[in-house]
């Protein structure tokens, strides 16, 4: 698969079978995507594998603000991601002075990033993902023990894929461009 067919195929998966994704086929995926940018390449990015069922449920039911559909898809994937990231680093001068005037903000370009090299990693190597945005941080933060420095930026759902759905329609070119 070439990188642009890569990019155009790629899709949120929220429906996976029931085969567990290997540790050292995670280990690979995580390998690859830690080469995405980040500020002053300080590498702030953390992947949280939960493969413990007792703490993915816990974070579907507690961590998830009952929203339904993000807890189902949870509960049918393979395990999950909890994409952190080291604050107060991205977005500052290495003396630690803010150099950008996104200031932390910036933190969470660099987790999207991340979590978007992520997902391109494993649909290359077959296993499906969503990025999950409806959570309670600091809930998912207490659940997995994040060290006090770290802020959840997502949530990762992975598993292989029960179907992968077709691309929805998308804006022209000229819908969500300008030149100038």
């Amino acid at each position: 698969m070439d990188a642009l067919e890569l990019l155009v195929d790629r899709r949120s998966i929220r429906s996976f079978t029931d085969k567990k994704v290997e540790r050292d086929l995670m280990k690979e995926i995580i390998e690859a995507a830690a080469f995405a940018p980040t500020w002053a390449n300080f590498q702030v990015v953390r992947y949280n594998i939960i493969e413990d069922e007792n703490i993915k449920r816990r974070i579907g039911e507690e961590g998830y603000q009952g929203f339904k559909g993000n807890m189902a898809t949870l509960n049918n994937a393979a395990g999950v991601v909890v994409l952190s990231y080291v604050n107060g680093k991205s977005g500052h001068a290495p003396s630690g002075e803010v150099a950008s005037s996104k200031g932390d903000a910036w933190a969470l370009f660099d987790a999207g990033i991340a979590a978007q090299q992520f997902c391109l990693v494993a649909y290359a190597k077959g296993v499906g993902t969503v990025i999950q945005g409806i959570f309670d941080e600091n809930k998912i933060a207490e659940i997995i023990d994040l060290p006090k420095n770290e802020i959840v930026a997502a949530v990762i759902p992975y598993g292989y894929e029960a179907k992968h759905p077709k691309a929805p329609k998308r804006l022209s070119v000229d819908e969500i461009s300008r030149f100038i």
